[in-house]
């Protein structure tokens, strides 16, 4: 076969395995988001309480990094500290290794199997938690199917003449290899699918275990430097979290690379066939890495606090950006292009607003609390801008399609500025009275509380889309989950005065937080689905009255 085409198939391999690791954590994400975040939130037992939590974590969204992210987000909210974080982001790495010691074993037969299943529940059934299940099952066969695939472009190189003198020279140069393998790692931002390939390159024969181990150690390192490249935009203390570990994820690189030169048959110690050793390797060094870390996380969150201290404007606002360009408000096509992008950016300001509510209403962080509420003006801005700048472009020649494309803009930033103002005077002010009452709500509506917050939260990803693509589906989609959200409002409503009824202490204490609560996500997902109103009245697919024909 030409080496092109051996590339090609190789290439095309390693990216439906990418692929479907990404599919198996969006499904588990959009299913279990809320859930698996509050599990994180209310970890016990100080460090090996996190490190268990984070390593649940990461085996079940199939990333390290995920949970790297997840913890940086949460130290930003000053819901758990920054030792905290580096012990459940170790945790992780050690979840994320027993995942690909799953995935290395042969399950090749069951791919038509979860193949068929994950299918017929994406495509045959309406329900969405099922769907996102069968997204999960399908991911899960598309990276068996992905690893089979990468053993079969890599047979014809087991017959290459160039082949043993590259295996050779890694097997003689492990700094190389530990390179190489941090800079794949980093690149595919994935440790596990790199992980999986080594093991499968060394089952085929292409890769010698002698230069595959450096480069197990090369992929731990750029799996750490993926966590801090990810947070890099986040504010302080939060970044300190990837970098803590990054600091012993590359102390414990380096000094496993030194023992495997002092030690050369340690490979044979730990199991038969070149593939099973390394990740088998791969296991041990992260279970050793937690161990010998967990005591000193620490004086790691310490020695992090002393390389990257908080500056003294740490809390100074970003720079505001507008995208609106009033060079072009006489060219109104580019006009509302420019609008649309601005109220992009204006929902996006509302979501930073929106998923740290729960947060907030679980800590009462009064520092974050006045940061979000600060985050208003932005919101407030973005919207009289709009307003003023497509009441500029109204003034020349407009079609009729433009001009009521430019009263559905400025409509939608009327919405979201109604949004932004639910969040900073409503769920806020309750998230502060809450704290001042020092109020617990029961763990019956607390679930609640999160499985409508998760839900909005998707809804406003799905409004999001919707306003950039203008897909039909979606806006189906998201009109379709004003429904669901109205159940879901009454049966907690419902739900809430069972629990009243029996008179539980928690329930009535925060009776009237718990309602205000749900009434306000309810209000912020009926502002949310407008944005498919348009769409939908434009292709018919709407209609103008829920009332039924009187006899």
């Amino acid at each position: 076969m030409h080496p092109f085409l051996i590339l090609l198939h190789l290439a095309a391999a390693v990216m439906l395995l990418l692929w479907a690791v990404r599919m198996v954590r969006t499904g588990v994400e959009r299913s279990w988001g809320g859930a698996l975040r509050g599990a994180m939130r209310r970890a016990r037992g100080g460090a090996p309480g996190m490190a268990l939590a984070g390593g649940a974590l990461a085996i079940v969204l199939q990333s390290a990094t995920a949970v790297g992210v997840l913890a940086a987000g949460f130290a930003a909210s000053g819901i758990i500290g920054v030792g905290a974080g580096i012990a459940a982001l170790l945790g992780a790495d050690l979840g994320s290794a027993l995942v690909v010691k799953l995935l290395s074993f042969d399950l090749s037969e069951l791919i038509p199997v979860l193949m068929l299943a994950g299918a017929t529940m994406f495509l045959k059934f309406e329900n969405r938690q099922v769907r996102q299940i069968g997204r999960i099952v399908l991911g899960i066969s598309f990276i068996l199917l992905s690893l089979r695939l990468v053993g079969q472009a890599t047979e014809p190189l087991r017959e290459s003449a160039v082949l043993p003198q590259v295996a050779a020279y890694l097997k003689s140069d492990p700094l190389t290899a530990f390179a190489m393998a941090a800079l794949l790692a980093w690149g595919l931002h994935s440790s596990v699918a790199t992980l999986l390939l080594f093991a499968n390159f060394a089952a085929s024969g292409v890769l010698p275990v002698e230069a595959a181990a450096p480069m197990v150690l090369g992929a731990n390192l750029g799996g750490g430097v993926v966590a801090v490249w990810l947070t890099r935009g986040a504010g302080l203390p939060a970044r300190r979290i990837p970098l803590g570990n990054l600091i012993f994820r590359g102390v414990a690189a380096v000094l496993a690379l030194l023992l495997l030169q002092v030690v050369p048959d340690a490979m044979e110690r730990l199991g038969t066939g070149a593939a099973v050793q390394l990740v088998n390797f791969h296991v041990v060094f992260n279970l050793c890495l937690l161990l010998a870390a967990l005591p000193f996380v620490g004086l790691m969150e310490k020695l992090t606090a002393l390389l990257w201290p908080v500056p003294s404007e740490e809390d100074a606002a970003a720079p505001y950006r507008s995208a609106l360009d009033r060079s072009e408000t006489t060219r109104p096509t580019l006009a509302l292009a420019s609008a649309q992008r601005e109220l992009l950016r204006m929902g996006e300001t509302v979501e930073t607003m929106l998923r740290p509510v729960m947060d907030m209403l679980e800590v009462g962080d009064s520092r974050q609390i006045a940061r979000l509420r600060a985050t208003d003006d932005e919101v407030n801005r973005r919207h009289s801008d709009i307003k003023l700048f497509i009441a500029q472009v109204n003034r020349g020649q407009l079609t009729e399609e433009e001009a009521r494309h430019g009263l559905e803009l400025a409509g939608l930033a009327i919405d979201f500025e109604a949004i932004g103002d639910i969040i900073a005077k409503n769920l806020l002010s309750l998230a502060e009275e809450k704290a001042r009452l020092r109020l617990r709500f029961s763990k019956e509506g607390w679930g609640e509380m999160n499985a409508l917050h998760a839900r909005v939260m998707s809804n406003l990803q799905i409004a999001l889309n919707v306003l950039i693509s203008g897909d039909l589906e979606s806006a189906r989609q998201l009109v379709a989950e004003k429904a669901i959200l109205r159940r879901m409002e009454k049966e907690s409503h419902d739900r809430h005065l069972a629990r009243l009824r029996t008179g539980a202490p928690e329930t009535i204490d925060t009776s009237d937080i718990h309602l205000e609560v749900v009434r306000a996500l309810k209000e912020i997902n009926s502002l949310l689905v407008k944005v498919a109103y348009p769409i939908l009245m434009e292709r018919g697919h709407l209609l103008d009255s829920r009332l039924a024909e009187m006899a």
